[in-house]
């Protein structure tokens, strides 16, 4: 029965070539992978603030980019015309406005109020569409455009930077989190190349959606608080393929702990700036990393070690929720391992590790089942960029951490899945387990999110008779030919290490196992309205989104959780945006 499968490397790792070696993993406070995903009420529960306390004006919001410009060099040019930028971390830059009425066409109330403090009820003035717009600042707003480079698609592709994205600065909470605003869409900067600064509905519908529910999923993410949409005209060949049209154009305020990226240290050791990369590294590590101790002459060693585990584990918890990033370029890799730029990803339909989400990936580089691969290619560049400041004692451990990527994903992968089939403990045949389900999962085709979905929810009677009406992801992998002979031994599997109520690991499968997660074509549905104004689809996914282990008689009545219709199979993203 096994033998088709016996490798340890699940179908979602394509990272078999590598030498697994115990490198440094370690826990962040509040990281999802720790402590599992809250179930609904919990993460609404996250913050119960009195409306009292939360901020009424917005005069009064403060943000602050003291600390940043203080520490980290600015461009001596100003202006936003576009130029090779040099010895900086950041351009000062303001945003350009936009051209026509404004309209908020969606808003995060978990982020206005419980990270930044407002009271979403400030949302609806006029005053918040100019400041998260761009087109009045915030006080102590500085706005800057970061200056970072990156590989792309495996080539070195020079300066990139924040080509139409504005810091707007620092806030920090009463939570004691410090977190960074930004603009995106929101016009030109000294990095737009050839751009024009702006981004459009379709693009920035997607962000603010996926970067919320990737946030209620357990996955670590960027968050997004407002989108804003305009009458103002942007021109985008959609598929590149010469078919130019008029769209119009959006800002999303976005937030993270820090924009830094892997290609913000590239861009430093390429051009031979080591006494600014000392800087940034050492700012990064006093900033974002406060177990390494800033005067541990190991610390770019140790900060190393703690990006490779952490980035090991980001791209499991990807797997283990069928997502594609679509672009896991350098400069698309955070440093502190939180999902960021999202462009054309994918959630898989039928399981396929060969999912590519981008009509631009024509080689399909960072096809889903790659992801593990294109993460440790990024960390090899990072290892690269390190090199100046690092002694050849260091730059010799720092491999030996390397190779220790895959061990670490593997692990990671291992009890990621072992929890979304409900196995308690760990076994020596769990790995085969798991690995002959995708297997089934991919020669039938059968639906990724729904697939653990309806085995969170079946009973063991039910799998046991077989009995799988109304269970349709069930129904396509059931007519595998090893179906019965796998299901058999994942039933004697639950039984162990002793019996369990059968409802308790339904409930606890179900808190792992979404029933709705942003799909292209449910993306699609909602911004196909949201061009023609109509936002109700947005706010439905958004509200949906946020509880995405329940089930809801809204998403329901939507087809969410229902095989997806034909017409989804067709559809195409691009890096278009």
């Amino acid at each position: 029965m096994w033998r088709s499968c016996a490798a340890l490397v699940f179908t979602v790792a394509a990272v078999s070539t590598f030498t697994p070696v115990h490198a440094l993993e370690f826990c962040r406070s509040g990281d999802p992978d720790c402590s599992g995903p809250a179930d609904a009420e919990a993460a609404h529960a996250r913050w119960n603030t009195d409306a009292a306390n939360l901020t009424q004006h917005l005069e009064l919001f403060k943000l602050s980019c003291k600390k940043l410009i203080e520490a980290l060099p600015v461009d001596e040019i100003d202006g936003n015309f576009v130029r090779t930028v040099k010895n900086c971390i950041f351009s000062k830059s303001n945003p350009t406005p936009l051209r026509g009425s404004l309209r908020l066409a969606a808003v995060s109330k978990d982020v206005i109020e419980g990270i930044l403090d407002v009271d979403v009820a400030v949302t609806r003035s006029e005053d918040f569409l100019l400041y998260a717009s761009g087109a009045k600042l915030l006080p102590g707003s500085v706005p800057l455009a970061h200056r970072y480079g990156g590989h792309q698609f495996g080539y070195w592709a020079g300066q990139l930077g924040d080509g139409r994205a504005h810091l707007l600065g620092q806030y920090l909470n009463r939570k004691g989190e410090t977190w960074e605003l930004q603009l995106k869409g929101s016009g030109k900067t000294p990095y737009s190349r050839s751009g024009d600064g702006r981004a459009v509905i379709r693009s920035s519908v997607r962000e603010f959606l996926c970067s919320e529910a990737m946030h209620f999923l357990g996955v670590p993410t960027s968050r997004a608080a407002s989108l804003i949409v305009s009458e103002e005209p942007v021109l985008r060949d959609r598929f590149y393929n010469g078919t130019v049209a008029t769209e119009r154009g959006a800002v999303v305020l976005r937030l993270a702990r820090s924009w830094f990226r892997f290609g913000s240290l590239e861009i430093l050791a390429e051009n031979g700036e080591t006494e600014l990369l000392k800087t940034l590294l050492n700012f990064v590590v006093r900033e974002h990393f406060p177990p390494i101790r800033p005067d541990d002459p190991d610390r770019y060693l140790a900060f190393y070690s703690t990006v490779v585990s952490e980035t090991a584990r980001l791209v499991a918890r990807w797997m283990s929720v069928g997502f594609a990033h679509g672009v896991c370029n350098t400069d698309n890799f955070s440093l502190l391992s939180v999902t960021i730029d999202y462009g054309p990803f994918g959630f898989v339909d039928s399981y396929d590790p060969g999912f590519v989400p981008n009509s631009s990936d024509d080689e399909g580089r960072y096809r889903m089942g790659a992801q593990a691969e294109a993460g440790f290619f990024n960390l090899e560049r990072l290892l690269v960029a390190l090199g100046p400041v690092l002694t050849h004692g260091q730059r010799r451990q720092a491999k030996i951490i390397l190779k220790g990527y895959l061990d670490i994903y593997q692990r990671r992968i291992r009890r990621l899945f072992g929890a979304k089939l409900g196995l308690l403990g760990e076994e020596e045949e769990d790995d085969q387990l798991v690995a002959l389900l995708l297997e089934m999962m991919e020669d039938t085709r059968s639906d990724f999110t729904m697939t653990f979905r309806q085995l969170s929810e079946a009973s063991s009677d039910q799998l046991r008779s077989r009995n799988l009406t109304e269970m349709w992801a069930l129904e396509d992998l059931s007519s595998h030919r090893l179906f019965s002979d796998w299901l058999v031994v994942y039933l004697q599997r639950l039984s162990r290490p002793q019996s369990e109520d059968d409802l308790r690991r339904q409930q606890r499968m179900k808190r792992v196992n979404p029933r709705y997660v942003l799909r292209n074509w449910m993306a699609e549905s909602a911004i196909r309205k949201a061009e023609r104004g109509d936002f109700s689809e947005v706010e439905l996914l958004h509200r949906v989104l946020t509880a995405p282990f329940v089930t809801q008689d809204s998403a329901e009545e939507a087809g969410y959780a229902a095989r997806p219709p034909l017409w989804a199979k067709g559809l195409k993203v691009s890096c278009s945006s």
